[in-house]
């Protein structure tokens, strides 16, 4: 079997790399290791990969941290209990009190609630900007600064910001980048070959694939920056279980393929949803007249499987809607190989509301999944009447 030489099409690195068969029994899929300390070889000797304790390693989530790496054209990835331990690790790892960030004027609530509210109070500023306005974001960058955060799509309004010139900004300013890259995922946009210094993930979404996991990871090629987060991890122990890493590893698999259908589904929708009646505005940015969608095209494979939209009747109208689908399931979460709607107002993006951020409370979040699209349109157009 031909493991993770550069040359080697993403279709094989999610299948082969660090996915060795088993060297004892032969088994074809990375076991499941399941358990939480190591036998030494002499007191403070360990064995082959430095197993100790599994806080600190264990061999499933080392293949998935190398399959991971191998995706995203990386040295290094480490995974993480959650999208938002990840996120709080490079945070916490690269900013210090008196530091100040730019964010994005459209980020994932959970993010802007875990800045806004947690580390302000430790001394850490923040500025919003509009990231596809390279004037904003060069005039927000002060000499204190020291991370640009971004997201490309992104959540929910699935703006588009052109991560090259914003690695070329944040640079010239003394900040790293980093690129929330869990809309797009590695298949179809790898920014740390556009000059993203960080990348970040909630496996949770579309890397698992199957709504049954909760995980996330940072992505880099810096070696010290690899030192240091696996240093917090290890001392906060924001870390996934065995069996959380073996199904992230397992969703890694498919991914190119669900990747290739949730597009498919997703430009039938956004198309039909653009000439409905009852919609006024759609959020995607392989239609030709989103403005992110030039931009898109140059740094992205596809577009992806998230679609938003207004509804042109208000808020009330777009509530109805969101409880209204049969095959759309009404919940929170995104890139699963089921259909989700939500409303982000009341639910995701809450936390935003009254901020810089708050989004229109007319606004419906879809995640598109893998189901027929005729009937996942038909559902659509029940809901809206």
């Amino acid at each position: 079997m031909v493991h993770d030489p550069a040359h080697l099409g993403f279709e094989t690195r999610a299948i082969h790399t660090g996915q060795k068969p088993d060297p004892r029994t032969g088994a074809v899929i990375v076991p499941i290791y399941q358990t939480s300390t190591y036998a030494q070889d002499g007191v403070g000797g360990t064995r082959e990969g430095d197993y100790e304790y599994s806080r600190t390693a264990n061999p499933t989530r080392t293949a998935l941290e190398e399959a991971l790496a191998a995706l995203e054209g990386a040295r290094h990835a480490l995974a993480f209990g959650s999208g938002m331990a990840a996120s709080d690790a490079v945070l916490r790892t690269t900013l210090r009190p008196g530091d100040h960030l730019v964010l994005g004027n459209d980020v994932y609530g959970g993010t802007f609630r875990l800045i806004d509210k947690v580390l302000t109070h430790w001394g850490v500023d923040y500025s919003v900007a509009h990231l596809s306005d390279l004037d904003e974001v060069r005039t927000a960058i002060r000499p204190e600064t020291k991370l640009v955060w971004c997201e490309s799509p992104t959540n929910p309004l699935l703006g588009i910001a052109d991560i090259t010139a914003l690695a070329e900004l944040a640079h010239a300013g003394g900040a790293r980048l980093v690129v929330d890259n869990t809309f797009a995922t590695p298949y179809l946009q790898t920014p740390l070959e556009l000059g993203a210094d960080i990348v970040v993930h909630s496996t949770t979404k579309y890397l698992g694939g199957h709504s049954d996991v909760v995980g996330g990871a940072v992505v880099t090629d810096s070696d010290e920056l690899r030192e240091q987060l696996f240093f917090l991890r290890n001392a906060s122990g924001a870390v996934p279980g065995a069996f959380d890493a073996w199904l992230t590893l397992r969703g890694l698999k498919t991914l190119a393929v669900r990747m290739e259908r949730h597009c498919d589904n997703a430009e039938l929708i956004a198309e039909a949803l653009a000439v409905h009646p009852k919609v006024s505005r759609v959020y995607y940015p392989g239609l030709a007249e989103h403005p992110g969608h030039a931009t898109a095209a140059k740094q992205m494979r596809r577009f992806g499987g998230m679609v938003s939209f207004n509804h042109a009747d208000g808020e009330q109208a777009a509530l109805e809607v969101a409880a209204g689908t049969r095959l759309f399931v009404l919940a929170e979460s995104l890139g699963g190989v089921e259909s989700l709607i939500e409303h982000p107002g009341r639910m995701t993006h809450a936390s935003v509301a009254g901020s810089l951020l708050q989004v229109p409370a007319e606004l419906v979040r879809l995640s598109v999944g893998i189901e027929n699209a005729r009937d996942l349109l038909a559902d659509l157009n029940g809901a809206l009447g």
